[in-house]
C-alpha cells in the first residue's frame, strides 16, 4: 500500500522514540522532518537520534549538508519525495516524523515551490535593514505581499523573514500560493502528539538540561574550531545561538541556559500554529495517557496489518 504515516507536534513531546517504535513493529523506515538534524556534526543541540537507534532502523535526511550549505525548503521536499517513493517501492512503510511545520506540510500536501536562489544583494540589504532596527518593517511587508507565509513564520525569526520576502519578490506566485498544486502519489494519516503547555515546558527543560549535561558547550565550541561561524544560518539555532553568545559575549552559563529554556517554550507555540490542536486532519493524542496501543491499532488499521 502507498500510504505514509506522519508523526508530528512540538518539540520533546516524543515524536522520534514513536516513530521508531512504530517503524520497528510495521516494517517501516524513517523521514525526518526536522530543520536542524540535517546538518552534519551538530547532535546534541538538534537532538539527534543516537548511532543506536540510527542502527536499528533506516533513517532519512539526517546528516546530509554541512553546516555552511546552503539548505533550501525545495531541497527538502525533492530529497523527501525520493525517499519516500524509495521506501514505498521497498514495500516498506515510511515515517516522517519530526515539528518543523514547513517540512511537514510541504511533503504532505504537495507544495509547488517556487525555486527561487538566493540573491546576495537584496538578502544583504534587507539584513541590513534588520538591523538597523527595520524588523517589524520587513514582517509588516510580507504581511502585506505574502500574508499566508507572514501568518506561518515567527516575526521575530529574521532569517525566515528575509528568505519569505526573497522568494515573493522574486517569483510570480507567492511561497504558499501553489501549495496545493502537486497531490501527492500517496494515502497519509497524521499522528500528533500533544499534553498541557506546563508538562510540555516540564519536559523541554530537562531535555536541556540533559544537553547541557551532554555536552552541547563543547559541540558548538567544536564547531567554531571547524570554522563553522554563528552567522550561519545553521548556527542560529536555538540552543547554539545562545551557547555561541556565551562563549564570545561573556553572558553567565546559567543566563544561556535560561534563554534556551525561554526560546524552546516560545518555538512550541509557534509549532502549534503549524500543528493546530482543531485541525481534523490531525488525529491528536495525549502523551500523558497510554496512548502507543490506541496509535499502533490505527496504524494497523490504515496499513491493513494483521
Amino acid at each position: 500500500m502507498n500510504g505514509l504515516i506522519a508523526i508530528v507536534g512540538p518539540t520533546g513531546v516524543g515524536k522520534s522514540r514513536l516513530a521508531l517504535r512504530l517503524a520497528q513493529s510495521f516494517n517501516g523506515e524513517i523521514v525526518s522532518a526536522d530543520s536542524r538534524q540535517v546538518y552534519r556534526y551538530m547532535d546534541i543541540g538538534t537532538a539527534k537520534p543516537s548511532r543506536r537507534e540510527l542502527a536499528l532502523i533506516p533513517h532519512h535526511l539526517i546528516d546530509i549538508i554541512n553546516p555552511d550549505e546552503p539548505f533550501s525548503l525545495a531541497q527538502y521536499q525533492e530529497l523527501a519525495a525520493n525517499a519516500i517513493n524509495g521506501i514505498i517501492q521497498r514495500q516498506k512503510i515510511p515515517f516522517l516524523a519530526g515539528g518543523s511545520g514547513q517540512y511537514v506540510w510541504s511533503v504532505l500536501e504537495g507544495w509547488g515551490i517556487p525555486r527561487v536562489p538566493p540573491n546576495p544583494n537584496l538578502r544583504h540589504n534587507l539584513e541590513k535593514k534588520a538591523a538597523g532596527g527595520g524588523r517589524e518593517e520587513l514582517y509588516r511587508e510580507l504581511e502585506l505581499i505574502d500574508p499566508a507565509a507572514a501568518s506561518r513564520i515567527d516575526r521575530h525569526n529574521v532569517r525566515r523573514v528575509i528568505r519569505a520576502l526573497e522568494i515573493a519578490r522574486g517569483s510570480d506566485v507567492s511561497t504558499t500560493g501553489c501549495q496545493t498544486e502537486k497531490t501527492p502519489p500517496f494515502r497519509s494519516i497524521i499522528i500528533g502528539l500533544t499534553t498541557d503547555r506546563d508538562e510540555l515546558y516540564r519536559r523541554i527543560d530537562a531535555r536541556v538540561d540533559a544537553m547541557m549535561e551532554q555536552g552541547l558547550v563543547e559541540e558548538v565550541k567544536k564547531l567554531i574550531n571547524m570554522g563553522y561561524g554563528l552567522n550561519l544560518p545553521a548556527m542560529s539555532g536555538i540552543g547554539y545561538r545562545q551557547i555561541g553568545v556565551f562563549l564570545e559575549s561573556g553572558i553567565t552559563m546559567e543566563t544561556a541556559v535560561q534563554q534556551i529554556k525561554f526560546e524552546s517554550h516560545r518555538f512550541v507555540r509557534q509549532q502549534y500554529n503549524w500543528f493546530h490542536p482543531k485541525d481534523d486532519r490531525i488525529r491528536w493524542f495525549d502523551i500523558q495517557g497510554r496512548v502507543e496501543e490506541e496509535i499502533a491499532a490505527l496504524i494497523a488499521e490504515f496499513t491493513g496489518s494483521d
